[in-house]
């Protein structure tokens, strides 16, 4: 790993110091001047950007507004990476099996319908050449970031505002350290937008541009087994869903569907959709808090919908979540001057396509390839030729992500009546696999000169 230059040395309890540094901007070695970026956002976006950008051979500074690395389970639960994700996390770890360690296998993508009713499921569709892995958000994060040199954080800093200098030749940053209440200036050659769906750069750039509600909300929850006092529920969850532990499995209802598979250290992850009018959100946040009086009312849908072992599992589940589901219409741009927008900041998307943690990641990793081709000194035509591969990328799978959540949520399409799981013929049901997804396992052009398999 590249490492970052000395005239940034923020040492992890000695922030001052690195606030001071940074101001000082970018370093000069052998005649040529050396990129700096500065990301906002600590999540899996900007961290992998960091990783890319530190890799084209730039100076990395992150601002995160949390006051540290996540330590526990947050609200972030189970994700699929697909294979070109995990060969480059790879490549960033340095050691392939550290990724095949903290995850499992998803070789199966199904679709099934079900009949609570008659507590019965069919299989719709089976795709047994599917070659995911599922992570869980924690373990993932935790992994990209402790391969990081640590002095490019810095945590408890909250973003404020920026301004381009009037000769495009850099970008200026105020930030808050939350625990002074002092305000800082960091100046960089290139500020990445790493702030998620409801990103503040964006909307400095796109005023006008608004998230689109899907129509439905998810309930989410990730059960541990790892106690013996759900042994009976797991063993009965594991004979109605016998490939737990490879199989991605999609459960489709009347007007609903639900998402079922394992993670690694006995834990279980389950999603269920469920068509309503719009919540009214508080906050920064698309999460809505839920009362006991809402769970208790979950659970007795459950029964009704689900078959009985999957409805055991969400009723064993502790502090389960509601997840508003938005997407965005895709973007026409995604960089302006100096500013470029990455992950869920450039495309929000809904999660049917399993793309949000993806398209992160191929977004850094073809942002870094950008700049290590053109350098700073051409950094227009980097982000140029970044948002010309990238932008009708993410853009057809977004739509494509929205169309499937639409036809698994039985909702209507111009194209096609609302999808009904219990009579569907094998030519409606085709539009259910994660393989159809355009662009499913192309690597950019940019990447295919340095790109090789990873044993992972």
């Amino acid at each position: 790993m590249a490492a970052c230059s000395p005239e940034i040395s923020i040492m992890h309890g000695n922030m001052m110091m690195g606030e001071r540094n940074l101001k000082r901007g970018t370093v000069v070695a052998r005649g040529k001047k050396k990129g700096k970026a500065v990301v906002v956002g600590g999540s899996i976006a900007g961290l992998s950007c960091a990783h890319a950008l530190i890799a084209a051979g730039w100076e990395v500074v992150v601002i995160e507004k949390s006051s540290g690395p996540p330590t526990g389970s947050p609200t972030g639960a189970g994700l699929g990476l697909e294979p070109l994700a995990q060969e480059l996390i790879a490549s960033w770890l340095g050691r392939t099996h550290l990724l095949h360690n903290s995850t499992l296998p998803l070789t199966i993508d199904q679709n099934e319908a079900t009949d609570g009713d008659n507590n019965i499921n069919w299989t719709l569709t089976r795709d047994e050449n599917f070659s995911f892995r599922a992570a869980h958000w924690v373990d993932l994060h935790s992994l990209l970031y402790s391969a990081l040199p640590p002095h490019i954080f810095l945590w408890g800093h909250l973003y404020l505002s920026f301004r381009v200098s009037n000769d495009k030749s850099n970008v200026k940053l105020k930030t808050k350290i939350l625990q002074t209440g002092e305000i800082i200036e960091i100046v960089g050659d290139l500020l990445i937008a790493a702030d998620g769906c409801l990103s503040s750069i964006r909307r400095n750039f796109l005023p006008e541009s608004k998230l689109r509600y899907s129509g439905y909300c998810a309930w989410r929850g990730v059960l541990d087994f790892s106690d013996n006092k759900y042994l009976e529920a797991i063993t009965g969850l594991r004979k109605v869903y016998p490939d737990l532990g490879k199989c991605l499995y999609f459960s489709l209802g009347y007007g609903t569907h639900s998402v079922l598979y394992e993670l690694l250290n006995q834990k279980i992850n389950w999603i269920w959709y469920i068509n309503q009018p719009e919540p009214e959100l508080k906050g920064n946040s698309l999460t809505m808090k839920v009362s006991s009086d809402m769970i208790q009312k979950m659970h007795e849908a459950a029964e009704k919908v689900w078959v009985p072992e999957l409805a055991r599992i969400m009723k064993e589940t502790a502090e389960p979540f509601i997840n508003v589901i938005y997407d965005c219409d895709p973007l026409e741009r995604i960089f302006w001057d100096n500013v470029v927008l990455v992950g869920d900041a450039a495309h929000p998307t809904t999660p049917h396509g399993l793309r949000s943690t993806n398209m992160t990641i191929l977004d850094a990793t073809v942002l870094g390839k950008c700049l290590e081709k053109w350098g700073v000194e051409a950094l227009h035509s980097a982000l140029g030729e970044f948002q010309s591969i990238r932008l009708p990328v993410t853009s057809k799978q977004v739509l494509h992500s929205r169309k499937m959540g639409r036809i698994k949520q039985g909702l209507v399409l111009s194209d096609r009546k609302p999808f009904d799981p219990k009579v569907a013929t094998p030519e409606e049901c085709y539009d259910l696999q994660q393989k159809n997804m355009p662009f499913f396992g192309e690597v950019p052009s940019i990447l295919q000169q340095t790109h090789a398999p990873f044993d992972c």
